[in-house]
């Protein structure tokens, strides 16, 4: 069982309020090590230089959408093993069909909560304490 305090994440999104909202669900699961990027490229160059434990990102961003960071991340022989959560405002089958062709770990349609934003995360990471 992963302690949320443990572990790393980055969030990408273009809109600083939905980085907010995440970040604060997020401190209110027990996360404290939380990094945020505007777009899938500013992301990726996140990722290379400070790895994280997860991604929560974004599916529609300019620059580099989140399917396009994704490919990347899994692409990348040093961050293969990332945790990566799709946050989006589309649930439809054919996203959520590419997004797992990716290799994405879970996705969250917006709106949430923290209450379930924690269990996608746990069922990636296991029971957090």
């Amino acid at each position: 069982m992963p302690a949320a305090s443990a572990i790393k994440v980055l969030i990408v999104d273009d809109q600083l309020t939905m980085r907010a909202l995440v970040r604060a669900a997020l401190q209110e699961i027990g996360f404290r090590d939380i990094g945020d990027a505007v777009d899938g490229e500013d992301g990726l160059q996140s990722l290379l230089s400070r790895p994280s434990h997860l991604v929560i990102s974004d599916f529609n961003m300019p620059k580099l959408d989140g399917l396009g960071l994704l490919r990347a991340v899994r692409s990348q022989e040093s961050l293969r093993k990332t945790a990566f959560i799709m946050l989006t405002g589309r649930a439809d089958k054919e996203l959520v069909q590419r997004a797992m062709q990716f290799g994405v770990n879970n996705y969250v349609v917006k709106p949430f909560s923290p209450a379930s934003l924690r269990t996608k995360i746990e069922e990636v990471f296991g029971p957090l304490t």
